[in-house]
């Protein structure tokens, strides 16, 4: 069957205000074509065989009266709370155990049936017997009151709940932040290892090279001391040398002169040149000299002596003082 065919099939069950689909073997809800009849506030689908309403059957809201009993309905939407003019709800002998949490916002409810169904204690204990009209009334009363106390403890629940994750999420964040502070704690002192690291080893070096400077300076003073020490050595030690170069210098001046003139009384005496004036009195001078060396022939000749017998004696002496 076609969706037009569906349009017209509804438009065949609506009187007024009211569609009747109840004796229709239906087994599920046609939501989709209900939502085109915003003016049927009053929809009949008891004595059929729906399971479950679907999600969307909680957008009709204009729905004012619904009859389901007679069905096997085992739970009902979670949004059923949205059907804000919803005043008159038949359940009667389906297959709940539990309403909706949602059920406490249906605040236009005056009429509500739940016999005939396996409820939980309490649900059942709120709803009654709903045997009249008057009875069905106060169920809708009592059940709203019920939801609306299971909607406080859940909203309490809820309230817990969040407040214990959002006490978890403070400590997380807290230990978090505490992770993070020790981590910055951490990597300052980490820097600030590195940084003292650095500083000793900065430190080191310029203690190395003022070590070598200082050490090179020493060297330096010491070479400089012994530069000093050798240079007064050397000007102490090289003092005497003029007067040994004059002392040289005079002996070999002298012995060219003696040279000289030997020279000049060798020739004056074994040359022919002894008759001239000028060797006259060199040959004076020599017989002069050679008659005074054979003079002191005898004072030195006396004097060797003398200094023989003196040193034998001390000879014999030292031999006897050992002895």
């Amino acid at each position: 069957m076609s969706k037009n065919s569906k349009v017209l099939n509804l438009k065949d069950k609506i009187s007024g205000n009211e569609m009747d689909l109840s004796l229709c073997n239906l087994t599920e809800v046609p939501v989709r074509e209900l939502a085109l009849f915003t003016k049927a506030t009053v929809l009949d689908l008891s004595c059929n065989n729906i399971t479950s309403l679907p999600p969307e059957f909680c957008s009709l809201t204009h729905l004012v009266k619904v009859d389901l009993s007679k069905n096997q309905l085992t739970s009902l939407p979670d949004d059923l709370g949205n059907l804000a003019s919803l005043q008159h709800l038949d359940l009667y002998n389906n297959k709940l155990s539990v309403l909706p949490v949602s059920f406490s916002q249906l605040r236009s409810l005056k009429w509500l049936d739940l016999k005939d169904n396996p409820l939980e204690a309490g649900l059942a204990k709120a709803a009654g017997d709903c045997l009249d009209e008057k009875q069905c009334k106060q169920c809708a009363s009592r059940v709203l009151q019920h939801m609306r106390a299971i909607q406080d403890e859940v909203d309490r629940a809820r309230e817990k709940r969040l407040l214990r994750e959002k006490e978890l999420e403070r400590k997380k964040e807290a230990k978090q932040r505490e992770r993070e502070a020790r981590e910055k704690e951490a990597r300052k002192r980490e820097k600030a290892e590195q940084k003292e690291k650095r500083r000793k080893e900065y430190n080191a070096q310029v203690a190395a090279v003022a070590a070598r400077e200082q050490q090179k300076k020493k060297s330096e003073e010491k070479k400089k001391k012994n530069g000093q020490a050798a240079d007064k050595k050397v000007v102490v030690e090289s003092a005497p040398k003029p007067r040994r170069s004059l002392i040289g210098l005079m002996f070999k001046v002298l012995l060219l002169l003696l040279l000289g003139l030997a020279g000049v009384a060798a020739a004056c005496r074994l040359t022919d040149l002894q008759k001239e004036a000028m060797c006259v009195p060199v040959n004076v001078a020599v017989d002069d000299s050679l008659s005074w060396a054979r003079e002191q022939e005898g004072v030195v000749r006396q004097l060797v002596q003398n200094l023989s017998s003196a040193a034998k004696e001390f000879l014999e002496s030292t031999q006897a003082s050992k002895n």
